[in-house]
């Protein structure tokens, strides 16, 4: 089934194409750690957008510690520009159920009211739980509750996609 997926490199180009007629002045790109900050590294350069690149870790807003517990790597976010009345797209590689989305708005807004937050991921896999939806997808692609995507950076810096 993986060989069905198309590569990254063709999903963020369709991300970007989605999202390039909607880019307002002050729009800022926001990763969500990992998979999220890797793609929106790559949209941030095909899009070119002079608001510097920013990087959320919603570890501490996770609602699965107990099933969980805490990731060793803490990542901390760092949004090098001002949140307040800013129209924000976050970026994130595969959407499954919302709650990571929920996590992200609740970290963004522990900086400022955006003007607006869209959402943009890679692959949209279905199974939602929460009234959240992407407003830009690369993939829709139904993936079964039992397996999941995952994506991960090869030794030669290229994103790869993988169903296991």
């Amino acid at each position: 089934m993986a060989d069905l997926l198309p590569d990254v490199d063709t999903l963020i180009a369709r991300l970007a194409d989605a999202i390039r007629p909607q880019l307002a002045a002050d729009t800022a790109l926001v990763g969500i750690y990992s998979g999220g900050v890797w793609i929106a590294e790559r949209l941030h350069r095909l899009l070119n957008i002079a608001t510097p690149l920013g990087m959320l870790s919603i570890t501490h807003y996770r609602d699965d510690f107990s099933r969980i517990g805490l990731h060793p790597q803490i990542k901390p976010s760092h949004l090098p520009f001002e949140v307040e009345g800013c129209n924000v797209i976050l970026v994130d590689d595969v959407f499954y159920t919302g709650r990571t989305v929920r996590g992200a708005m609740h970290e963004l807004f522990d900086y400022g009211r955006p003007a607006s937050i869209k959402l943009a991921v890679l692959v949209n896999r279905g199974g939602h739980e929460l009234p959240i939806c992407p407003d830009f997808t690369g993939l829709h692609h139904k993936i079964p509750a039992g397996q999941n995507l995952t994506l991960s950076l090869d030794t030669d810096g290229s994103l790869i996609i993988t169903l296991a």
